[in-house]
């Protein structure tokens, strides 16, 4: 089967509007003597081929084959994207040599268009590589039609992305399908970076997939401390590794994916015990910063230290009870069981209340935003725009300390004018 070659002048319909509307064609060779054509016209430009007409060097004779897909999507018949267009060119060059095939067959072996799915595959080692959370691929993928993945990044067009994310948004929260179609929009800007000629292309999905806006609202669960308390001091009745687990969620306010990547080394004990807590797999880049130390209780400290006795520094500092480390969503049963002990709604407060629920403790008892977001590995931006309502209420408890006070001022009549300064 002969090998589709690559011509960024007529690749891609965002290419092709960019050059001039002429009566001649484009033209880019794709046999030995064969050429396929694309002619600018004022509406969708058309696909020609032309093969040697047999009465001389230079002549040749042309053939009209179909319309391009500018502005109208391909059947693979009458409208024709650039790939479909070489394999009908060479069909009808064929036809017109009287079954000379060979004369039709690509001259070099081009380098291929990589499908969507091939981008994600590529962007989902890029992920690894940078230590990222490849998670993000998989829920992509879950919503990705199998006719988009198979269509290479260099045929996207704002149509086709526009009705798969117009399709998402019908069934997907707004900010979900935020989540979602920037992971898509980060694979194929990866494929852009490492093509340049898919570049020109870009267009195709940056309006497409835009975010949409004021999409986050926050549903974070807070909890009083006396109810996390309540969930500390019930957890062993699940399992005594188990509990380790949530005290440590709920003295250091860490996710769930950081406390499994704890290892034994992390923990650091003394007088002012503390964890060297990984950071997150979230946000872009790679983070300068591997480890951040997060003060933990002496009591938990001694626990975790009986737990880890006689392992290796590099071993999870956290096992599960039968030994194995803690795996993504294993704690979901045993702390949906936690809740309902606890007399709590499982669907509403599952691991990541204990989160939010320190970042709030910590601001209301006057630990600055700066130190709290160092804390739990995030932003100033997103802790203020996240809890917001706390530190205003927090502000407005400060600052009602420093209100002046008029019911306590004395009597009128008891007020001595200062004398004046004299000289």
């Amino acid at each position: 089967m002969a090998q589709n070659l690559r011509a960024p002048r007529l690749e891609t319909r965002a290419a092709r509007l960019k050059l001039p509307i002429s009566s001649k064609p484009v033209w880019v060779k794709i046999g030995v003597g064969v050429g396929l054509g694309y002619r600018r016209n004022t509406t969708a430009g058309s696909w020609v081929v032309r093969v040697p007409d047999g009465k001389g060097k230079g002549n040749y004779k042309t053939k009209l084959i179909g319309t391009a897909d500018d502005h109208t999507e391909a059947d693979g018949q009458g409208v024709l994207t650039f790939w479909q267009a070489q394999t009908v060119a060479r069909d009808r060059a064929s036809a017109l040599l009287g079954g000379e095939t060979s004369k039709v067959v690509a001259t070099e072996r081009p380098a291929r268009d990589p499908t969507v799915d091939e981008a994600l595959d590529r962007y989902e080692a890029n992920l690894k590589k940078r230590r990222g959370d490849t998670g993000n691929v998989t829920r992509l993928r879950y919503h990705l039609t199998s006719a988009l993945a198979a269509t290479r990044v260099g045929e996207l067009t704002e149509l086709g992305l526009s009705d798969w994310h117009d399709g998402l948004a019908e069934k997907l929260a707004p900010a979900t399908v935020n989540r979602t179609a920037t992971c898509l929009k980060a694979a194929l800007n990866l494929a852009a970076r490492l093509d340049p000629r898919l570049r020109q292309n870009s267009s195709a999905w940056k309006i497409p997939l835009a975010a949409i806006p004021d999409a986050e609202e926050s549903r974070n669960v807070i909890l009083v401390d006396d109810t996390v308390c309540h969930l500390v001091i019930e957890a062993p009745a699940i399992g005594p590794a188990f509990a380790l687990l949530v005290e440590v969620a709920a003295l250091t306010g860490a996710r769930y994916s950081q406390i499994c990547r704890l290892v034994v080394g992390d923990l650091q004990t003394g007088d002012e015990p503390r964890l060297m807590m990984p950071a997150s797999r979230k946000g872009k880049g790679t983070k300068k910063v591997s480890h951040r130390p997060v003060p933990i209780s002496k009591d938990l400290a001694n626990r975790l230290s009986a737990a880890a006795a006689g392992r290796p520094s590099s071993e999870p500092l956290l096992l599960k009870g039968n030994g194995s480390r803690w795996l993504k969503s294993d704690h979901s049963r045993p702390f949906r069981r936690l809740a309902r002990r606890c007399q709590l709604d499982p669907a509403e407060v599952t691991i990541y209340a204990l989160r939010h629920s320190s970042i709030v403790r910590q601001l209301i008892r006057a630990v600055p935003t700066r130190v709290v977001a160092v804390n739990h590995d995030t932003s100033v931006v997103e802790i203020e725009s996240t809890y917001s309502r706390y530190i205003t209420d927090h502000t407005d408890a400060v600052s009602r300390a420093g209100l002046l006070d008029i019911a306590a001022a004395p009597a009128t009549g008891n007020i001595v004018p200062i004398a004046a300064r004299t000289k």
